[in-house]
């Protein structure tokens, strides 16, 4: 039995700081695991310019504890009059490292999305043309459509088509919750991955409905049925380098979730790396978590890998019911229970 694990040092190539107090709260949680994460840009407003992205990315810096090395790396937030000449331009000048598709109403803070992906597509042709990374959010938004199947709906009506019309576009499905996202990873070339989250991972559709509504268990994409939680498992522990590591970290208050309209989003910061060694534990699949964890990303992205390393090691870990956070509480993935892994040090 292994019991302890030495990896480069991950990064998190999906995750949600928000902003002012609670970025400051949460920053930490991330930097003490991961050397670098793609930030989402879905703040209010949102991060649709380089100038906005690069004071972002100043306010994250400033964020991160003294002595640790963490860089955050900034998003661009798409919508139907995105200016391609200032995207790409912030993408040569190092400021963006990709731009995020939200359809309009997907999720939180996206109604200034996408309306119609057509709308976009001279950016797209230009992200294409200049090595930009394209990050979508994959979940139709009409009212017609059971929101368990807006995924396998989106890949139908809007990815089958940006992969089409745009073959050498790098494209990363974010936060995948259906075995068929699975399959269309899969079956599509090279230019196209996925992120896959440890909630997705863990939990199915009953762990927010059975025995009362469990909001803290509820994010969008929903975690869907059974079937499709084990694709994602089988995908994500296969060793293929079309998946990768991808949190989808996404704080709200107790407050904000324990409410008349509850709040999507998983906190899963404060324990992600010992919540997705738990799944690769379970898989027999150890010794491909360092290529999930740690190179398939940076690959993807055309980016080094981190020469730093870091051991986790076989203990228990409790993980507390709440947190504080900006004088109040947020509630941890996995709250009151206990992991088998930690970080050594």
């Amino acid at each position: 039995m292994t019991d302890s694990l030495t990896i480069r040092r991950p990064d998190d190539w999906h995750l949600h700081f928000r902003d002012g107090e609670i970025m400051l709260g949460v920053v930490p949680y991330t930097a003490r695991q991961f050397a670098r994460a793609i930030v989402m840009p879905n703040l209010t407003p949102p991060v649709t310019t380089a100038a906005l992205a690069s004071d972002y990315r100043d306010r994250i810096r400033a964020a991160v504890p003294p002595g640790v090395r963490f860089e955050p790396l900034m998003t661009c937030y798409l919508t139907d009059t995105t200016d391609p000449d200032d995207l790409a331009r912030g993408a040569a000048d190092g400021i963006f490292t990709a731009a995020k598709l939200y359809p309009a109403n997907a999720t939180t803070n996206s109604a200034s999305g996408v309306s119609d992906v057509a709308k976009i597509y001279p950016v797209l042709e230009r992200m294409e043309a200049e090595g930009i990374v394209l990050c979508i959010h994959g979940e139709v938004t009409d009212h017609d459509i059971d929101v368990f199947d807006r995924e396998a709906e989106f890949i139908e009506r809007h990815m089958r088509a940006i992969t089409r019309d745009f073959p050498n576009l790098k494209v990363v499905f974010e936060h995948i919750t259906t075995a068929d996202a699975v399959t269309f990873v899969e079956e599509s070339g090279i230019n196209v991955a996925a992120t896959i989250t440890p909630q997705h991972l863990h939990i199915n559709r009953n762990a927010m409905l059975v025995g009362g509504i469990q909001p803290h268990n509820y994010c969008l994409p929903v975690a869907k049925r059974e079937t499709h939680r084990l694709a994602l498992r089988r995908a994500a522990t296969s060793g293929s380098p079309k998946f990768f590591l991808g949190t989808d970290s996404a704080p709200h208050l107790r407050s904000a979730k324990e409410s008349s309209c509850g709040c999507a989003g998983i906190f899963n910061a404060p324990f992600a790396l010992e919540s997705y060694l738990a799944v690769f534990e379970e898989e027999n699949a150890l010794d491909r978590f360092e290529g999930f964890a740690s190179l398939y990303g940076p690959a993807f992205y055309g980016l080094p890998v981190n020469e730093e390393q870091i051991t986790l090691e076989r203990a228990d870990i409790a993980v507390p019911e709440t947190l504080p956070l900006t004088g109040e509480d947020i509630v941890p993935f996995h709250a009151g229970q206990t992991l088998g892994w930690r970080i050594a040090g």
